[in-house]
């Protein structure tokens, strides 16, 4: 893609089971991208998919943004991330993130306590841990006491931090190898990273800047756009998200959604989003004027795009390959 020198893509693909995702990544790295990252949701957990991308492509890097910090202890989740790392030695990276009150309270049934502690806490840890170090420490949200990895690593995986607004922001450049962005627009980068920088410490490295892009590359402006509302709708209703949104300044657009939403009115609740919100936050269109809104981001700050292409339409192995190109 052109002004991106690193470009990324989410995985699972959509529909396609895991045990034919082999010749999906093979294409993916012919067609350019140079990155394969996962999630955690309700689907596949966040391991699995990158493990076979590392038997499957060595070229390829990965990452995964995110793993919750609260639906894993400590020392299993230590276990996790050393695992992948020595299964992708130098091309592994790992995000963590609060999550949300939906995933890990009422689907996993842990209480959604003081989620900034939990994941600084966590963070800690994982330094330690993934460091080789026998771990005996009263964290402020747990306590671990001599847990010490088996199988030492080379050298630990970067770890990365999944924020929305100042607190969390300013934790990822005080305490975190980078940041993962999410469910903004390329104008709003600049405002979380200057978060981003208040918090910085001098550290050695690069830190890097990593954010999922939800695109749709449909050349029906009406089809791309109600594809994308779904997902606004899905997303921005959570309270995290309505947050960040306030944060950013959105509250005007998005009251009319939030507020159907809250009424269980769903079909008003996407007819309430504006065309501007939806072209700021999805990226849509033909794929080539997608490639263009990509680089904006680029452009702006964002040092690995990662994206997640979804299609009404059109055929998502031909899309994801013509946004690669």
């Amino acid at each position: 893609m052109q002004g991106v020198d690193r470009l990324g893509i989410t995985v699972p693909f959509p529909g396609v089971p895991l045990a034919e995702h082999r010749s999906w990544f093979a294409a993916s790295v012919a067609a350019g991208y140079t990155d394969a990252w996962s999630a955690e949701v309700a689907g596949t957990d966040g391991f699995t998919p990158l493990a076979l991308a590392a038997a499957w492509e060595p070229g390829l890097r990965l990452g995964v943004a995110i793993v919750p910090a609260f639906t894993r202890g400590p020392a299993l989740l230590a276990q996790s991330v050393a695992a992948m790392a020595e299964a992708a030695p130098g091309r592994f990276a790992f995000g963590l993130g609060t999550s949300s009150e939906v995933i890990v309270e009422k689907w996993n049934g842990i209480p959604f306590d003081r989620p900034y502690a939990r994941v600084r806490d966590m963070l800690a840890f994982l330094r330690l841990a993934l460091a080789g170090e026998r771990v005996t420490r009263d964290f402020e949200t747990f306590s671990v006491r001599e847990f010490c990895l088996s199988r030492p690593l080379p050298a630990p995986p970067p770890l990365y931090l999944a924020a929305l607004r100042p607190g969390m922001l300013r934790l990822a450049g005080s305490e975190a190898d980078g940041v993962i962005l999410n469910w903004l627009s390329a104008d709003d980068v600049a405002r979380s990273l200057a978060e981003v920088r208040a918090g910085a410490r001098a550290r050695g490295g690069a830190f890097e800047v990593v954010t999922r892009i939800f695109v749709v590359p449909e050349p029906d402006a009406a089809v791309a756009r109600s594809l994308a509302r779904r997902m606004i709708a899905s997303y921005l209703t959570v309270p995290a998200y309505a947050a960040f949104h306030r944060w950013l300044g959105r509250a005007p657009m998005l009251q009319g959604m939030w507020d159907a939403w809250e009424a269980g009115d769903r079909k008003a609740a996407l007819a309430a989003i504006p065309d501007e919100v939806v072209d700021a936050l999805v990226v849509h269109g033909e794929p080539e004027d997608c490639r263009a809104h990509v680089a904006r981001y680029v452009e702006r700050g964002v040092t690995l795009p990662v994206l997640m292409v979804l299609t009404a339409e059109r055929d998502l192995r031909e899309a994801v390959l013509a946004l690669g190109a």
